[in-house]
């Protein structure tokens, strides 16, 4: 297990929040209200938090599953994907959490 902190902030599948296909995420994968999706800075994705990482958040019952990836510009940042309820996502703000993910094992004996 990995754990650390993060700012934590909130996304809608929405084109002025995205792109000119906000139910698209950045590896491909399609996206619809209700799920638990997270989009992760791509320092992170160096940190093991790559695509179908399963991350507990500080806050949360439930695990959430990276699926996407924020621009650049971003460090140390996960981006909560909360559907198209813009209000539910400015109600939630910029908070600094701890989460935890595990890195999986990979085999290097062939």
């Amino acid at each position: 297990m990995k754990s650390f902190r993060v700012t934590a902030t909130a996304y809608n599948s929405l084109t002025y929040q995205t792109n000119s296909n906000p139910n698209i995420t950045a590896f491909g994968d399609s996206l619809r209200p209700g799920l638990s999706y997270i989009a992760v800075s791509r320092d992170l994705l160096d940190l093991g938090l790559v695509h179908n990482t399963k991350v507990k958040i500080e806050g949360f019952d439930s695990l959430f599953i990276v699926k996407d990836k924020m621009n650049k510009r971003w460090r140390k940042r996960i981006d909560i994907y909360m559907g198209v309820d813009v209000r539910k996502a400015k109600e939630w703000g910029k908070k600094s959490v701890n989460i935890e993910y595990c890195i999986p094992i990979i085999d290097s004996i062939n």
